[in-house]
């Protein structure tokens, strides 16, 4: 399996094969809705990722990156299918991110996540919690 960006001039056209792998992911949130997160990738403020095997597209992901005063952050904003399955693919998703200036990765993750994502490397850092006001 691939794992590739999406340049922003296809992202119109890849849509609708990526389409199912996000509503996936954001079946767990509620910050935002599928057309939010269309927008915010094809206004090229959010990466799309995809995972590509013999040719199908089996999983993607949305990327957000940040600056902190001493970090480059790449956010997973949402991830469906089969995107980080193994090593390789992790593997892959490191390098992919170093390549646009990353230097940590980070995901907001319910606990389930949070346990498979420790196969990796992935250390709890804090929890977010919210609130309506």
């Amino acid at each position: 399996m691939k794992i590739q960006h999406v340049p922003l001039e296809w992202v119109h056209q890849t849509w609708p094969t990526v389409e199912a792998h996000i509503a996936s992911a954001l079946q767990f949130s509620d910050d935002y809705t599928l057309d939010e997160v269309r927008t915010l990738v094809s206004t090229g403020q959010w990466l799309l990722l995809v995972a590509v095997d013999e040719g199908e597209v089996r999983g993607a992901a949305t990327v957000w990156f940040y600056n902190r005063p001493r970090a480059r952050i790449a956010m997973i904003t949402a991830i469906g299918g089969r995107l980080i399955s193994n090593e390789d693919t992790f593997e892959q998703l490191k390098v992919l991110m170093r390549q646009f200036g990353a230097t940590a990765l980070e995901g907001a993750a319910r606990e389930s996540i949070a346990r498979l994502w420790s196969r990796y490397g992935f250390n709890e850092k804090y929890r977010i919690v919210g609130v309506e006001l």
